[in-house]
């Protein structure tokens, strides 16, 4: 998942490589990138990032993104395949100029293989699940018919429920 299924545009790839340079660790595309419902400059590209030491990637994140370390989210996740409870850190850059928004998840290298199989269990998806993506998204993104909560409540139904899969167990922890 260090290559994208959807070919992301010039600025966006530049941006990546250029962090992935940075961090001197590989970047893992997964989500609507990785199938047939992204729509490029609308849905946000999401990122795994793996590290033996998150502070120290989160310090380098919050230079090179020019971010507060405030802005990233700890979080605990409840996973589906396992029931493994894992914690991680969550970041989402804007980038408008660029034409982009990427969500990035920042976990310890010793749950990749948990994180990588998660989220693979939302990569391949049956086509009708796909394809009512696809048609929520239009009317999200293009025709504007329904918010952003019902948005995300009805994708988020399609990409458990509808896969089978139970609703996933996630809370971002308040550092306050």
């Amino acid at each position: 998942m260090e290559t994208t299924k959807n070919k992301l545009s010039e600025n966006a790839e530049h941006f990546f490589q250029e962090l992935s340079s940075y961090l001197e660790t590989p970047l893992y595309f997964y989500g609507s990138v990785q199938r047939s419902d992204y729509f490029p400059g609308k849905s946000d590209i999401d990122v795994d990032i793996f590290t033996d030491n998150e502070s120290s990637a989160m310090t380098k994140m919050q230079h090179f993104l020019h971010v507060k370390r405030t802005d990233f989210k700890k979080f605990v996740w409840r996973l589906n395949h396992n029931n493994k409870m894992i914690y991680g850190y969550k970041i989402m850059f804007k980038n408008p100029e660029k034409g982009f928004n990427t969500e990035f998840s920042i976990y310890n290298e010793k749950i990749k293989s948990d994180i990588l199989k998660e989220h693979n269990n939302k990569t391949v998806i049956p086509f009708y699940i796909s394809w009512f993506l696809v048609l929520l998204k239009i009317i999200y993104y293009n025709l504007h018919f329904i918010d952003k909560h019902t948005f995300r409540y009805f994708k988020k139904k399609l990409l458990t429920l509808g896969i089978g899969l139970p609703d996933d167990d996630f809370v971002v922890i308040d550092p306050k």
